[in-house]
C-alpha cells in the first residue's frame, strides 16, 4: 500500500487524526518539531513520542515518498531536481539563489492540460494533482539538501510556479500554503510566497476571499484576446472580459499587488502596438500592478518560437514606463540546466521510453 505523505497534514488535520486515533492532542505539536524543525526522516527518530504513537504514524503515513533521480546544478548555484512519486510519475522541483534569500519553485500536478503553446510544461498531458503532501514534501527534500551541506541555509521563499495549474489543484494547494506558512512549522512568511495562475478567473475570486497575505501572480502573455488565444487556450474558457474583472475583484478585495507575467516572444507579442495595448489594459489598476518581462527559453519542441531581441526587449519595457506601468526584466536562472519548466522532465520520460 502507497501511504500518503505526513507532510499533507495540516497541524488541525493532524490534531483531529490523532485524537480520533486516541492519541494526546499534544502528540501534534511534537510530531511537527520532529518534522519541520528537526527535519527527521524517520518516525522511529522522534524520541518523544511513546510507540504507540510511532507505530500508529508508521501504519497509515510515510516521511518520504518522493525519489531524487536527477539532480542539476547550474554554474549560477541554481539546483533543478527530478524527483519520481510512488506510482512512478516525475516531478520537478527547482532551488533558486537571490540577494534576499533562496527560492523554491514547485510543481501541483503531473502533467499540466492548460496548454500553452510554447510551454515544455504542457508538452505532457495532466495525470494527476499531486497531493498536498507531496508539494510540500518538495519543500522539505529541498530543505533536508540544504542541511546535507552544512551552510545553515534555509529555504526563505516559495513560488508556486512550477507544472501544472495551481488552481485546478486548489484544496491541495490551499493546505499546502498553511502547512509551510504555519508558524510551528517551515514558518515561511505568506508575503514571501507567490502562486501564479493562468488565469482561471473564478478561482481568482476565491483566493481572494481566503484573507491570505500570499502574493498572486497571472500569466498575461497577451495584451488582446485574439493573441492571448492564439498561444494560451485557456483563454476560450476565461478571456479577457471574464479574467480582468476577476483580477479587479482581487484588487479590491485585498488591496495586494498582483504581477503579471509576460512572456516575450520573438515578431509574436513583443511589438510596441502590444506594450502599448498592455499598458492601456492594465491602465486603471496600475497602481496595484506590476509587469514581469520575461526572456523566453527555447524549448526543442516549440520551435515556432525564438527569444526576443534585446532592443525589442528594451523598447517594450520602455514603452511600459512611459506609461506609468511598473515593470521590470525578469532574471534568468539555470540556463545551462534545461531551464524551461518541464524541459528536464520530458527529456527523461523520452530518455525511459527509448530504453524500454
Amino acid at each position: 500500500m502507497n501511504k500518503p505523505s505526513i507532510y499533507g497534514l495540516t497541524l488541525d488535520q493532524l490534531t483531529d487524526w490523532l485524537v480520533e486515533n486516541g492519541q494526546k492532542k499534544f502528540r501534534a505539536a511534537q510530531i511537527w518539531d520532529w518534522l519541520y524543525k528537526k527535519r527527521v526522516t524517520e518516525f522511529s527518530q522522534m524520541k518523544n513520542l511513546n510507540n504507540d504513537c510511532i507505530a500508529l504514524l508508521e501504519e497509515n503515513y510515510a516521511i518520504q515518498t518522493l525519489q531524487e533521480e536527477i539532480k542539476q546544478v547550474s554554474k549560477d548555484g541554481t539546483i533543478k531536481f527530478l524527483f519520481k512519486l510512488k506510482d512512478g510519475n516525475l516531478i520537478e522541483t527547482v532551488l533558486m539563489r537571490f540577494n534576499y534569500g533562496l527560492s523554491v519553485c514547485v510543481t501541483t500536478q503531473v502533467g499540466c492540460n492548460i496548454g500553452c503553446t510554447f510551454c515544455a510544461s504542457g508538452l505532457l498531458r495532466k495525470n494527476r494533482d499531486l497531493t498536498s503532501g507531496e508539494i510540500v514534501e518538495q519543500i522539505m527534500n529541498v530543505q533536508h539538501h540544504l542541511d546535507a551541506e552544512a551552510k545553515d541555509e534555509r529555504v526563505s521563499h516559495i513560488v508556486v510556479m512550477g507544472i501544472g495549474e495551481p488552481f485546478d489543484n486548489y484544496d491541495n494547494m490551499m493546505d499546502f500554503l498553511h502547512v509551510v506558512n504555519d508558524q510551528k512549522g517551515l514558518s515561511i512568511g505568506a508575503r514571501h510566497i507567490t502562486v501564479s495562475t493562468s488565469g482561471l478567473a473564478e478561482k481568482i475570486k476565491d483566493f481572494a476571499d481566503e484573507n491570505i497575505q500570499v502574493n498572486l501572480a497571472v500569466s498575461l502573455h497577451a495584451p488582446n484576446n485574439e493573441l492571448r488565444t492564439r498561444i494560451m487556450k485557456i483563454n476560450r474558457a476565461f478571456p479577457l472580459e471574464k479574467l480582468m474583472p476577476a483580477v479587479d475583484y482581487y484588487l479590491e478585495k485585498t488591496n495586494r499587488r498582483i504581477t503579471f507575467e509576460y512572456i516575450l516572444l520573438k515578431d509574436v507579442n513583443d511589438h510596441k502596438e502590444e506594450a502599448l495595448q498592455l499598458a492601456k489594459l492594465l491602465k486603471n489598476k496600475r497602481h496595484l500592478s506590476y509587469v514581469n518581462l520575461i526572456p523566453y527559453n527555447p524549448v526543442d519542441e516549440h520551435n515556432q518560437y525564438q527569444r526576443s531581441t534585446k532592443e525589442a526587449i528594451v523598447e517594450f519595457y520602455g514603452t511600459l514606463l512611459e506609461h506609468g506601468i511598473n515593470c521590470g526584466v525578469r532574471t534568468e536562472h539555470g540556463t545551462d540546466i534545461d531551464a524551461a519548466c518541464g524541459q528536464l522532465r520530458s527529456k527523461q520520460i523520452k530518455k525511459d521510453k527509448v530504453r524500454s
